[in-house]
This record gives C-alpha cells, structure tokens and sequence, in this order.
C-alpha cells in the first residue's frame, strides 16, 4: 500500500537542503562514515545519525584552521596517524562536555557517608573531569565529610581524554554564574570572589585544588597505567556515548581499581545492571562492587577487558547502541 507523506516532510527535506547549500564544505555520507568510525576506533564514541550535523560544524572549523578544501583531505590526514595534535584537536571536537558543580546531587551525600566510614586515605577517581565541576565537587564534599584535617589525606584523580577542557579544569576559573545555585555556606568556604578585572569570576580555593591531580586518560586504552585502587570511581553520562561491548570492557578495567566495598557512581541515565556482573545496584545509579576486589583479582579483570576489547572490534563502527 503507497502511503501519503506528511505535509512536514517536504518542508524538513527542504530546510535541510537549504542548509547542505550554504555549508562552506561539502559533507557526504561517506566523510560522516568515516568520521564515525574514526572517532568510535579512537574513544570508543558512537555517533547517531542525528549527530551529523554537530560533527559538520565542529570539524569544519578545523578544516579551515588547517586550510583544507574538503573532508575526504582531512581525513585522509588523521588516517595517516602522523599528525597526533591534529587526532587530539579531532578527539576535542567530538566529544561533548556538560557538567554543573554538584550535578546529580543526590551522589554526594552517599559519597560523603561512604568517605567516613572507610579507612584513610579515602581516594576517588573522576573519569570524566570534563572543565572540573565534578571533581571539585568531590573534593568538597570529602572536604565537609572528612574536615580540613581529614581531608588533608584524600586525593581525587581527574582524568578525560579532552585536554581543552582538562586545562580550564586545572585554572580552576568559573564564572560567578556557575556557582549562584551553591548554598551561600559553600560559596564562602570553597571559593574565592574576584574583583577589579576579575569581577564576575570565582576561583576555587588552594586547598580544594590542592587535592585534585588532573591527567589526559582515554577509557578506551587497554591500559589505564592506574595500579593504585580507588574508594569510588565517578563515571557519570559517560557511558551512554558507547555501544554495549565498549561498555562492559571499561567495566572489566574498573574492577581492579576499586577497593574491596567499593562504589561506581553512574550517570542518571547508565544502567549496568545489564553489562556486567561484577556490580550490583546499591542505591540510584550507585553500584557496588560484587567481590572483595583488589590487585589479586587484576589478571582476571584484565583478561575480560581483553575479551571485552575484542568484542567492541568486532562490532560495527560507529553504531550507536
């Protein structure tokens, strides 16, 4: 049976045509397959369909930073793998950075009684630091748990494989707006105001920086070079970026690096229940780790990841799950 079209078809093929006419590049179908299984080899992101024109307009800005006439050149030029700056701005564009000081709030009070009942030093991992909303947050927190004298042994790792956003983390910049949501109690006591030429500017303060070490970390490596077990490993809204074998092999490697009892804090919106069996949900988008955990288990954790790892090559690039 032939079915009619609706009458907004017409109308969306049209504005997408006028948009395709007034683009500086011409975008095939086949730049953005390769565009999505370049990035899905590189970080392990799977990009939909309906992130073609995002990838368009990120990437074309360095198409003209570069002096490029079309995708299949710059392309051509990341393929060849002799550019690694060029692969670290490519990897920059495509991922995607939203993050607030203490999004998802109701992690860190379980954070925070979790911190005091485990023994010093407690240690936690941000694997997605974005610009250092998050990990700042966790420090705060370990701070109001802990007390200053208690936190002075905490640390948190903050790693992401964007080193734009790693670098504005590290300045420890925000604008004041970012932080008008914070309790008046936490403003005070975690920030310092500017004024004069930095008015309408915040900074965190020494202490609260002093505990975060900010590192360039790709969940995809099949290393981490991480031999250190943490307490809790934060990776929220992380996941949903990769496909399900992508997934379960970033879960085998956080395996060994937590502490027996240890937690994984999800994204609102990640459910691992469904990828591995090594966590059981604790609590919302809390999960705890099913065994005693600890570097005897490392060479088992390593060779699911490896398991895990061969089965996200096998799967089709690019493919959203």
């Amino acid at each position: 049976m032939k079915l009619s079209r609706t009458p907004s078809r017409p109308a969306t093929s049209e504005a997408a045509r006028t948009a395709e006419s007034t683009r500086d590049f011409e975008f095939t179908s086949a730049d953005f397959a390769r565009i999505r299984e370049l990035i899905y080899l590189r970080a392990g992101i799977s990009l939909s369909d309906h992130k073609r024109d995002m990838a368009y307009s990120r990437l074309a800005r360095r198409l003209r930073a570069r002096g490029f006439d079309n995708f299949r050149q710059y392309l051509d030029l990341l393929e060849s793998d002799t550019d690694p700056a060029e692969w670290e701005a490519f990897t920059n564009a495509l991922t995607t950075n939203l993050t607030a000081f203490f999004r998802e709030a109701h992690h860190f009070p379980v954070l925070a009684d979790f911190a005091m009942q485990r023994p010093a030093p407690v240690s936690v991992w941000c694997s997605a630091a974005s610009t250092g909303e998050e990990p700042y947050s966790i420090a705060m927190t370990l701070i109001e748990a802990l007390g200053e004298q208690g936190a002075r042994q905490a640390s948190v790792l903050a790693t992401d494989v964007d080193t734009q956003v790693l670098a504005k983390a590290e300045a420890a910049v925000y604008q004041l707006e970012q932080v008008t949501h914070l309790a008046p109690e936490r403003l005070k006591r975690f920030f310092l105001k500017g004024t004069g030429a930095h008015a309408g500017l915040v900074k965190v303060r020494p202490e609260v920086r002093a505990m975060v070490r900010f590192e360039r970390l790709n969940l995809t490596d099949r290393d981490y070079a991480l031999r250190t077990p943490f307490d809790a490993i934060f990776c929220r809204n992380v996941m949903i970026y990769f496909d399900k074998p992508t997934q379960a092999q970033v879960l085998a490697r956080f395996e060994p690096l937590l502490k027996p009892g240890g937690l994984l804090f999800a994204g609102h919106s990640e459910n691992f229940t469904y990828v591995s069996q090594a966590f059981r949900l604790r609590g919302q988008t809390v999960y705890e780790l099913t065994r005693d955990g600890g570097a005897p288990h490392r060479a088992t954790a390593h060779r699911r990841a490896d398991h895990a790892a061969g089965s996200a090559d096998a799967a089709p690039s690019g493919v959203s799950a």
